[in-house]
């Protein structure tokens, strides 16, 4: 089945609405891909825009139920106004992950820079302690990241480890490689099920090597269309994340940053 796109660089990594990420996701769950719905609106500055975040995440939502898709709903704290109000974000997050808790769906909290990570982390665990099952990416490159890893898998929080898009405190990839197996390993040994973000070929490599039953391999739209239908076709659990709306700047910023960082160093995704 044709996986639909839209024409564009820009697009190669989002969608320009909800439709077509719907659209997208059907496609991808027929071929054993399930799917990670994000409405980009990260770094909200004002209360406006905030709420018009979570009405877009929440008809999402709405989406992923009324079209049964296999798929979760991806959000920021900054795009529920974290650096407006902490407060309020957590609040929102409390009430969207309970509207998808009411219809089945799950919510997965990614990761932002430095500065934001202790709110986020909070934000988790006061869903947890609502009775709200949520994901939480934790990098790897950070040293705190240890720490917290065990304490959201202490809420039963299921973890996503991912190396980091924002800066770090490891000193270059093989460090950072170095910790993610390392988390990983603990995981596994422990029979604690996690997903992982990344196109690293090395540590993918690595996971499908190892008894990973309970791990989740995690791609983002635009990459690794092979390594995505190849995993999946071999039995192995495989989520795309979909990212979609206007306001793509720093999400595609990021992605393109990530392109150059690899081409720098000689080095490519897996296909």
């Amino acid at each position: 089945m044709e996986v639909p796109t839209t024409s564009g660089r820009a697009h190669r990594w989002t969608l320009p609405d909800l439709d077509a990420a719907v659209r997208r996701c059907r496609a991808q769950n027929a071929r054993g891909i399930r799917c990670i719905l994000d409405a980009l609106g990260e770094y909200a500055r004002s209360e406006r825009q905030a709420r018009e975040n979570l009405e877009r995440s929440a008809a999402a939502v709405a989406a992923i139920d009324e079209h049964g898709l296999d798929a979760s709903l991806s959000v920021k704290m900054t795009a529920l106004g974290a650096l407006i109000d902490p407060d309020a974000a957590r609040d929102s997050l409390l009430r969207l992950s309970g509207e998808a808790r009411a219809r089945g769906i799950g919510v997965e909290v990614d990761m932002e820079g430095r500065g934001l990570v202790e709110t986020t982390v909070e934000a988790a665990i006061a869903c947890a302690r609502q009775g709200l099952p949520v994901t939480l990416a934790l990098q790897t490159s950070l040293d705190r990241t240890p720490g917290d890893l065990e304490r959201i898998v202490r809420h039963s929080i299921r973890p996503r480890l991912v190396k980091g898009a924002y800066g770090g405190d490891a000193a270059g990839l093989e460090e950072i490689r170095r910790r993610f197996r390392a988390l990983a390993a603990g995981l596994l040994d422990r029979g604690v099920p996690f997903s992982v973000g990344t196109h690293d070929p090395d540590l993918i490599a690595w996971l499908v090597a190892r008894p990973a039953g309970a791990v989740e391999f995690g791609f983002l739209m635009g990459l690794a269309d092979e390594t995505k239908l190849r995993l999946a076709t071999e039995g192995l659990t495989v989520a795309e994340y979909v990212p979609f709306g206007e306001r793509a700047t720093a999400y595609v910023a990021r992605r393109e940053a990530y392109l150059a960082g690899l081409a720098a160093e000689g080095r490519a995704p897996v296909p």
